[in-house]
């Protein structure tokens, strides 16, 4: 009366389960895709550092050539002396960094001097709103590299 069984003359359950066979892999890929992190980097470079009074000046360049918009990133950023022990720590803001942009920011960390700096630690993302749904996500996308030979800078 109106409903079809499987061994109905006429019903392609073979058809069915074909189709279904093919798109299954669509389905599952689409999925994956939802919950990727973005896979260009933003990469901060630590430029240079300089004396500035009692401070030393760090001058990263954000490079956000292949990625889309940051409306927010905070690091937490530890400063390492030469011995390797934690100097200073400082929280910045490198955000708003717009899509297919370049920058450089300039940040103090006071009471160091540049002869001490060892090492800069990217520790954490404090704040991340933009290209990635996570802290967690963010931190992996962002890549760290540096211009001075006696000071690295790493996550």
């Amino acid at each position: 009366m109106g409903m079809s069984t499987w061994n109905e003359p006429g019903f392609a359950a073979g058809s069915i389960f074909a189709c279904l066979a093919l798109l299954l892999p669509f389905t599952g890929t689409a999925l994956a895709q939802d919950n990727a992190t973005p896979s260009s980097p933003l990469r901060i470079e630590l430029n240079k550092i300089e004396a500035s009074g009692d401070s030393c000046r760090t001058y990263f360049l954000i490079d956000n050539q292949k990625g889309e918009n940051w409306k927010s990133l905070k690091l937490d950023l530890f400063a390492l002396d030469t011995d390797g022990v934690a100097a200073k720590r400082l929280a910045v803001e490198v955000g708003p960094v717009p899509r297919r942009k370049t920058l450089i920011k300039l940040f103090d960390f006071p009471g160091l001097n540049c002869s001490r700096f060892g090492r800069v630690l990217l520790n954490d993302v404090l704040t991340c709103e933009g290209a990635t749904s996570s802290r967690e996500d963010c931190l992996s996308v962002i890549e760290t590299a540096s211009k001075i030979d006696t000071v690295s800078f790493v996550k």
